[in-house]
């Protein structure tokens, strides 16, 4: 049993849903970012969601994308990133690591190689935008190989034919793209994500992650009546934007906590 799937299995006997943050690997500076990874463990993260700094982040609302833009000024790339995970594992073994990012950098460093690095440096997960699973068969049997799990988007257009295709090559959990639109976008409909969620569930099998559009406390525990997680990524990224150097890890890790109890509750 993959952590990830271990997670999933300990918060539903426990009957807790996850949370699921996101940072931008690289952001505000690369020193930062295993502290930063320990906050989000200390405010109540079950699986952190770790973004690889890419040039054209298509998926990424104007928040992630100065994120990218800060991490990409120091040079931080994809080996960086498994590289920040290896030494997050020095001090924690149990929370999951899903890398999110696209295609790009991936084929750059090679599939095999991709896949091998990241089982050495202890990621779990691997979330890539731009590979539909008409083009991602192969990779998604060399990241099964490896040990890592293979996680997919899903969208509020997405038929239901290709839900089922999709959660074919799934595993891990679902990801479901709450709203039609980029990370941080607004205007969340919960009653249509209740349905959607539902309908995925059934068809995959597997845990479904609700993000995009969750901002607060008070929406994540909406989302997490319907959903098995709740990811949260844009308002996090804000925190670590506007906050001062002093201050990031606190505020970072208050959030946070906010949120889990919101959940808990």
């Amino acid at each position: 049993m993959s952590r990830i799937a271990a997670t999933f299995a300990a918060l539903k006997a426990a009957h807790r849903k996850a949370l699921i943050p996101f940072i931008t690997a690289g952001d505000p500076d690369p020193g930062q970012t295993v502290p930063l990874m320990h906050a989000l463990v200390a405010g109540g993260a079950d699986i952190i969601e770790l973004g690889v700094p890419f040039s054209d982040p298509m998926a990424d609302g104007p928040t992630i994308q100065r994120a990218s833009e800060r991490a990409l000024k120091h040079g931080v790339g994809l080996r960086d990133v498994l590289a920040m995970t290896a030494e997050f594992r020095k001090t924690n073994s149990a929370t999951p690591v899903v890398l999110m990012g696209y295609a790009n950098p991936i084929e750059a460093m090679g599939w095999e190689a991709f896949c091998a690095a990241a089982r050495d440096a202890g990621v779990d997960g691997v979330l890539t935008v731009d590979y539909p699973p008409e083009e991602a068969a192969d990779f998604a049997v060399r990241c099964a190989a490896a040990g890592l799990d293979n996680i997919y988007l899903l969208a509020p257009t997405t038929p239901p034919a290709r839900v089922a295709a999709i959660t074919r090559q799934a595993c891990g959990f679902v990801y479901y793209v709450s709203l039609k639109g980029v990370t941080g976008a607004a205007n969340l409909d919960l009653a249509e994500v209740a349905e959607r969620v539902g309908m995925i569930r059934a068809e995959a099998g597997l845990p479904v992650g609700v993000g995009f559009g969750i901002r607060d406390a008070e929406t994540a525990r909406q989302v997490a009546a319907v959903a098995d997680a709740v990811v949260i990524g844009s308002r996090i990224v804000q925190e670590i934007e506007q906050s001062t150097d002093a201050a990031r890890l606190d505020n970072v890790r208050l959030f946070l906590a906010g949120v889990r109890a919101a959940l808990d509750a």
